[in-house]
Formats: structure tokens, C-alpha cells, sequence
């Protein structure tokens, strides 16, 4: 069976020719806030250095880099060629691939990421696989972390951004709260799935995993820091205001019901024994 990349082409556009990934996470403050807090949620739970880390969607690598320089053993899998390209300068191996498709040999990483591939998977049958295969290249007793975009962070995002009174913006949120996806051709973003913090805990326990826990990443206060940085056109970060967002964001992720509050979501499991 081809191991070859099966991402649709306007995501494979969007990635290669619209945004810039590698710099997403540094040049926001929302951005920032949600770096800081998956490294935040990922280093307690991961097991000591130099174990093997297999960062599935990995991107330009930007986990990838603090992982490799913490001195664990990366690999990254992605399906767009820059981002490999990328990746590879990072101080992890990198290769091209699909989710759904790993060359890893099976029961072969101590933590297997999935930290972005859920977020164009529109599919139940397409997440499913890619869990599926996290699952079966992670070692017995393994770490596996999937992240998802939250069902309603365009609503917040586009409140932020005063997008929200253009219809075109409005009907694409509002057909998002209701389906969970972002239609391929839609201007904006790129083919989409938005999870529910239930929907995504079932997904995950239905792959297997065990001890499965969901978190707050951003927290509920991330539009604020994204609305006050979008109008005042100039960088919160390192504010007494991004300062709050991250203490919220701490706080809130003890508390289920504020889990649909943040713009994304990380579920974090052990593999079968």
C-alpha cells in the first residue's frame, strides 16, 4: 500500500503557499500563549530523555525543536514538503508522509504526536485511521497526544477580529457550530474539523488509548489577547495582558466546562499494554 501523502490540494496550497507555519506560534500573542501551553501540558506527562518521539504532522517542526534540544530522538512525518524541508533543520529526522499511512514499524516510538493532522481529517473514518495508526507504531504503555481545534473557536476568533459582522464570515461560523467543519473552498482558512471536548475524548477512547485526558490550551481568555493585538496593531506578548491569558488558561484547564472555551484542544492517552 502507498505510504505517499493524500492531502487534499487546496490544504497542500494553503500550507505551502498562504501561511507561513513555521512562524505561527512566535509572531501572535495567541500563537505564543498556545506554545506555551502545550509545552506546558507535554513535559510532565513525557517520559525521560533521550526517549523517541515520533511527531506525526509535525509541521516545520516547531515542537520538534524544543523536543530535540530537551535531547529527545524525533522524527517527524508530514505531507507537505516544505514543511519536511523545514523540519529537518531542527535537529530531528524528517520524512514525508500521511497519518494515515506510517512507515513506522509498529510498537516502535515512546510518544507518538498527533498535533495537528486531526485539524483536516473532515472525515470520522480518515481520524479514526490516523489514530489507529498512532496507536500501532507507539510502544505498549506509550504516550499519544492529539490536539483538535475547538468546535467554537472561529466564533471567538472572528468576534476578536470583527470579522463576525460580514455575512459570508457569519454563515461560515455558524455552518461550523452546527457541523463541526469548515467546507473545502471557503475562503478564510482551509477544509477544517472543529471538535466538540466529547467528541474528541470518544474519538481517542475508541483508538484504544487508556487514562485519557483532555486539556485547555489557550484557555478562555486567548480572543481577548488575539482582539487586543489585532486593533492595537502591535505585540501583547510578554504583557500583563498575555500574562493573565496564561494564568487563565492554567486555571481553566481543571475545569471541564471551560474546556469549549479555548481555541484548541490536547487529548492525551497511553497506548495498550
Amino acid at each position: 500500500m502507498s505510504r505517499e501523502p493524500q492531502l487534499a490540494p487546496e490544504i497542500q496550497s494553503f500550507y505551502s503557499e498562504t501561511v507561513d507555519e513555521s512562524v505561527r506560534l512566535t509572531r501572535s500573542a495567541d500563537g505564543a500563549l498556545e506554545l506555551v501551553r502545550t509545552q506546558e501540558i507535554l513535559r510532565p506527562r513525557l517520559p525521560a530523555a533521550p526517549a523517541e518521539v515520533l511527531d506525526v504532522g509535525g509541521g516545520p517542526g516547531i515542537h520538534a525543536r524544543w523536543l530535540s534540544e530537551a535531547g529527545y530522538r524525533v522524527h517527524v512525518v508530514d505531507p507537505v514538503p516544505r514543511h519536511v524541508e523545514q523540519a529537518a533543520t531542527t535537529g530531528a529526522t524528517a520524512e514525508l508522509g500521511d497519518a494515515r499511512k506510517l512507515s513506522a514499524a509498529s510498537d516502535s516510538y515512546d510518544v507518538v504526536l498527533l498535533l495537528g493532522p486531526l485539524y483536516h481529517l473532515l472525515e470520522r473514518a480518515d481520524r479514526d485511521q490516523a489514530l489507529a495508526e498512532a496507536v500501532r507504531v507507539a510502544k505498549p504503555g506509550g504516550l499519544v497526544v492529539a490536539a483538535a481545534i475547538g468546535r467554537y473557536a472561529s466564533l471567538f476568533e472572528h468576534v476578536a477580529t470583527t470579522l463576525l459582522d460580514r455575512d459570508r464570515v457569519r454563515d461560515a461560523v455558524a455552518d461550523i457550530l452546527t457541523t463541526g467543519v469548515h467546507e473545502p473552498g471557503r475562503k478564510g482558512f482551509t477544509a477544517a474539523y472543529f471538535h466538540t471536548p466529547g467528541g474528541l475524548v470518544e474519538e481517542v477512547a475508541s483508538a484504544g488509548l487508556s487514562n485519557v485526558s483532555v486539556h485547555s490550551v489557550e484557555g478562555p481568555a486567548w480572543a481577548v489577547l488575539k482582539g487586543a493585538e489585532e486593533h492595537a496593531q502591535d505585540s501583547v506578548q510578554g504583557s500583563a495582558m498575555f500574562r493573565a491569558a496564561l494564568n487563565a488558561a492554567r486555571l481553566a484547564d481543571s475545569y471541564p466546562d471551560l474546556l469549549a472555551s479555548s481555541s484548541h484542544l490536547l487529548a492525551a492517552g497511553t497506548a495498550p499494554a
